[in-house]
């Protein structure tokens, strides 16, 4: 079957996507490689989306997947492992086990997964102490002592962020200087509940079911902090390796292209955290799924 447009990514952006364009009378296909819903389903409690005063993030991805598969949208639970563009225009996507779809319009919707410290338990964790987005969960850990772990802009804007409701912050860095922005540094310097842990790394994670704790490394000597939150901001990772020869990247890998959605190929979309941009947010996703189903829509119609 020819589909109209191929999605791949079943995310946020790329479950409204899916939801636009079948509202516009679109065939559509959503193939997405782990679970639907997209790295929302981590977050045990969402309160900034609009609509809801509180939901959990499995109930988010499930409404979002409800909603586009009650509008007549298929999907594929599968990894997409290439795509190419066909002389004609049809895009073809392989995936993993072997099945193979063809669509006229596709859009990528991969999302950007957080880099992870690779410590033990750490997934296990993951919306119970160790969180990847303080402006997600951060509302939730206030007046308790919190850690952040990173050396860049965003974790210098996490800390300074917690050290506003969380009664401590301490930042831990492996390297003697920071990579952010000295006003970022200083201003950090002057909040009474934060610490700088330099030249420091976390070790480990301490606690059962919930996080209660970390270890760290420092010159050699590794001591426990007692810590409700770890604020994992080393950097996020695009999945856009299979898209390479269909759109323009910038250095960190994520696609080049404007608030339009669009790439330097004909017909291919780009939305959602994949997409280079200043904030990545759910509400920023699905904006951005709106957006490119609608111009993958006019693209077809055109």
């Amino acid at each position: 079957m020819l589909y109209d447009i191929l999605i791949i990514g079943g995310g946020p952006a790329g479950l409204t996507a899916a939801t636009y364009a079948r509202r516009a009378g679109k065939s559509v296909l959503v193939i997405e490689k782990n679970a639907f819903g997209g790295q929302i389903t981590w977050s045990p409690r969402v309160e900034n989306f609009p609509g809801f005063l509180s939901v959990t993030g499995t109930e988010l991805g499930d409404k979002l997947l409800e909603q586009a598969m009650e509008q007549g949208a298929e999907v594929e639970l599968d990894e997409a492992v290439s795509v190419r563009v066909e002389a004609d225009g049809v895009k073809t996507v392989v995936c993993e086990s072997g099945t193979v779809f063809q669509g006229r319009a596709l859009i990528a919707a991969v999302g950007a997964r957080p880099r992870m410290l690779g410590l033990q338990r750490e997934e296990e964790l993951v919306g119970s102490g160790v969180c990847y987005c303080a402006v997600c969960d951060g509302a939730f850990f206030a007046g308790q002592d919190v850690a952040v772990c990173g050396g860049g802009n965003a974790a210098l804007q996490d800390a300074l962020l917690l050290s506003e409701t969380c009664r401590h912050v301490t930042l831990i860095h492996r390297r003697a200087d920071f990579r952010g922005e000295q006003r970022l540094v200083e201003a950090l310097r002057e909040r009474e509940n934060v610490t700088l842990m330099m030249n420091a790394r976390v070790t480990a994670l301490l606690g059962d079911g919930e996080l209660s704790g970390i270890t760290v490394e420092r010159d050699g000597v590794t001591q426990k902090l007692e810590v409700t939150g770890l604020f994992v901001a080393v950097g996020h990772q695009p999945d856009n390796g299979i898209f390479t020869d269909l759109m323009a990247l910038d250095g960190a890998g994520y696609a080049a292209s404007g608030e339009d959605c669009v790439t330097r190929s004909a017909g291919v979309f780009a939305a959602g955290d994949c997409r280079a941009k200043g904030v990545r947010q759910l509400t920023t996703a699905v904006a951005d799924g709106a957006v490119a189903a609608l111009g993958a829509c006019r693209y077809l119609d055109a």
